[in-house]
């Protein structure tokens, strides 16, 4: 047969996410500081171990990600927030409790108790100097993964400045040459980025939509207005 015929090997390890074998793979990738490509619940995410701030320093080069723009935290449930003890009032708690799992994520105050969550010598690389923002998917296979790794750094998978990836082949495509490894989900279920809520000052002021993602801030509003009034 002509040599045509034979499929480019893959640039970098690409499991299939329904297989255990798979998400062990990955995690393994990640746990050793690796950058890896994932599904999320929005689009397709460049994922790295908070464990590693070095992993972390590397999305920013695999992107060409300005080092300004800060990077947020996947966390697979509000357990291990609530274990973490940041200091969150109850007004705050309710409010993520309803939107989490979700495509929602908050900014909140940035603190020790960061470090808590596991977050170690990675803590001066994701957010900002006094807030981060923190996520829940509504993926299984992620979650899952996240319970393998503990809290993951994240940023969606594509160049900075171009579109976001929807699929895994596009992933591979654009960055697998700079990758480890790619979870490979299929088309994401969604084809925007997660909508993007500033909580710093929910007590004083309410809350502020940073970016209008795959939940409409009408909706996000609403909520907020929901837990606020009871």
């Amino acid at each position: 047969s002509s040599t045509k015929d034979t499929p480019e090997p893959p640039p970098c390890v690409c499991p299939k996410s329904h297989c255990t074998s798979g998400l062990r793979t990955i995690a393994e990738l990640l746990n050793t500081g690796a950058v890896c490509g994932v599904p999320t619940d929005t689009v397709y995410a460049l994922a790295a171990s908070c464990k590693h701030p070095q992993a972390i320093e590397k999305v920013y080069r695999i992107k060409e990600r300005p080092q300004e723009k800060p990077i947020c935290i996947f966390i697979s449930n509000l357990e291990q927030l609530r274990a973490a003890a940041p200091p969150i009032s109850p007004l705050l708690w309710e409010f993520m409790e309803n939107v989490y799992p979700g495509g929602i994520g908050c900014i909140i105050q940035k603190g020790e108790w960061l470090k808590k969550l596991g977050v170690g010598a990675g803590y001066s690389r994701v957010g900002t100097q006094d807030s981060i923002m923190i996520r829940v998917p509504d993926l299984t296979v992620l979650v899952h993964l996240i319970d393998m790794t503990g809290p993951l750094a994240i940023t969606s998978a594509n160049p900075s400045g171009e579109v976001d990836s929807t699929h895994h082949d596009m992933v591979i495509s654009r960055l697998g040459h700079k990758l480890e490894g790619v979870l490979c989900d299929g088309e994401s279920d969604e084809v925007v980025a997660s909508t993007v809520v500033n909580c710093t000052k929910i007590d004083e002021s309410g809350i502020t939509i940073v970016r209008e993602g795959c939940i409409p801030a009408g909706k996000v509003m609403q909520i907020f207005e929901r837990v606020k009034n009871r």
